[in-house]
């Protein structure tokens, strides 16, 4: 076995190594050890790693060491999402404490007015894109002394359509500054940018943050209108830590989020219409364990490390087959155990499909037990906004008959995608999860 080397054999300066050691960090992790040294060389670097791999860590090393205090904004870290950014604000600080370096985040749905107060004394700038080019606009983000770009959760930022905005960016940033670009995923508009912007970069990638040995993986497949009774009964009888429940858009997961709480289960949804106070309020509950539930959209949950998460529950199979990897990322970290569970109707086979066979997954068909009908909700939640649920609303399903038991498995065991004798021989909706909608929208509607 390969010994892995501890923080103090990575060259760190002191002063960054007091501050990884007073967490408590003592060896490093896959991405870490691999472009550690290479980002401390000054080379331009890509780094293929899954959320909640250490890359903050990895790249905070350079910033820390090439900024100074009071010289001006020298450092920009580009990520996808508001609670990504604050969440590599948190990091940053923590390492940066020596030095005194200032940071900053920026992003939309707040007050312009305080971040453009905050970034005339700032060193390290994070935020998001469409945020980051308003201050440019406007004049109050100079980026003209940057030495570090950062592109964080990469992929992520060309999903949602940030591909014209980040060219904008890094066109306004020095040439002859250091380039790091992490992702889960390198898709070709992230090579394009990579060719075009980079210089030479190194590429290096760590394995699956994820156990393989130690995640279970379960499918049900089921009549649509049980997809909430199932829900509510394995979320009442599958004991254990935090749960993530994944939807394919908006509605559905306030409709979820609105069953799961007029069935007694403490949850809350989250996803890109809450306003910023909300979103954090949320993340804060959850991480603080009172509530146990998180209702989301890829888009929302990407990027967010949240320990402690024991079960994923795809309520909604992704249109995208990769995220499926992404999502079930979230579980059985750092040798914890974890379970993942698929809920499927009809039209999820076709999408299920594309999961077994785009990915290397065992996905074990599990019969589904007698459920207890679960009650409908009449609104969606507070936090929602002012929809109103009629029957066979949310993801075009009610919560389910009393007493009944899902169909037959279709064909499907140990990560086989044989597509034949689906239960009673129905086809996939091929509109998407909800009626009426686009396929492959995902985004979008996040």
């Amino acid at each position: 076995m390969i010994k892995m080397k501890g923080f103090n054999e990575l060259g760190l300066e002191e002063g960054f190594l007091s501050a990884v050691n007073k967490q408590g960090f003592e060896t490093p992790t896959t991405i870490q050890e691999k472009s550690i040294p290479s980002i401390m060389e000054g080379e331009d670097l890509i780094g293929i790693s899954a959320t909640g791999s250490g890359k903050t860590l990895a790249y905070s090393t350079e910033i820390i060491a090439k900024c100074e205090s009071k010289n001006g904004i020298q450092s920009l870290v580009l990520a996808p999402t508001r609670e990504l950014a604050k969440q590599v604000q948190v990091e940053i600080k923590k390492y940066a404490s020596e030095k005194k370096l200032k940071t900053v985040v920026v992003y939309g749905g707040v007050s312009i007015q305080a971040q453009i107060h905050q970034l005339q004394s700032a060193e390290i700038v994070i935020g998001t894109p469409g945020r980051i080019l308003d201050h440019m606009q406007r004049g109050t983000l100079d980026l003209s002394d940057v030495r570090i770009l950062v592109l964080d959760e990469a992929d992520i930022m060309i999903d949602m359509g940030f591909v014209e905005d980040v060219e904008k960016i890094i066109s306004q940033c020095p040439t002859d500054r250091q380039t790091l670009m992490f992702s889960a995923t390198m898709p070709s508009q992230l090579l394009s940018i990579a060719k075009h912007y980079m210089r030479n970069p190194k590429e290096v990638s760590a394995e699956s943050y994820v156990d393989p040995k130690k995640l279970e993986q379960i499918y049900y497949d089921v009549p649509h209108p049980l997809k909430v009774s199932l829900l509510v009964h394995l979320l009442k009888t599958e004991k254990g830590g935090l749960v993530l429940v994944f939807c394919n858009s908006r509605r559905t997961v306030d409709y979820v989020e609105a069953s799961l709480k007029t069935n007694g289960i403490r949850a809350d949804g989250i996803h890109g219409g809450l306003s910023q106070s909300r979103r954090e309020s949320i993340m804060s509950n959850f991480k603080s364990k009172e509530v146990y539930v998180l209702v989301c959209t890829d888009v929302a949950a990407r990027g967010l490390d949240i320990p402690g998460v024991s079960h994923v529950y795809n309520y909604d199979i992704p249109n995208d087959s990769k995220q499926y990897v992404h999502r079930i990322g979230r579980t059985a970290r750092a040798g914890k155990d974890g379970k993942a569970v698929s809920i499927l109707s009809d039209r999820d086979h076709e999408n299920f499909d594309r999961v077994l066979r785009d990915n290397d997954v065992k996905i074990h068909h599990t019969e589904m037990p007698y459920v207890e009908k679960a009650q409908r909700p009449k609104t969606a939640p507070a936090s929602s906004g002012k929809r109103t649920f009629g029957r066979g609303e949310g993801n075009r399903g009610g919560s389910g008959f009393s007493g009944q038991r899902g169909r037959r498995p279709s064909g499907r065991s140990n990560g086989s995608s044989d597509n034949r004798n689906r239960s009673q021989g129905a086809r996939p909706n091929r509109r998407g999860p909800q009626s009426g909608q686009r396929r492959n929208h995902t985004h979008q509607n996040d």
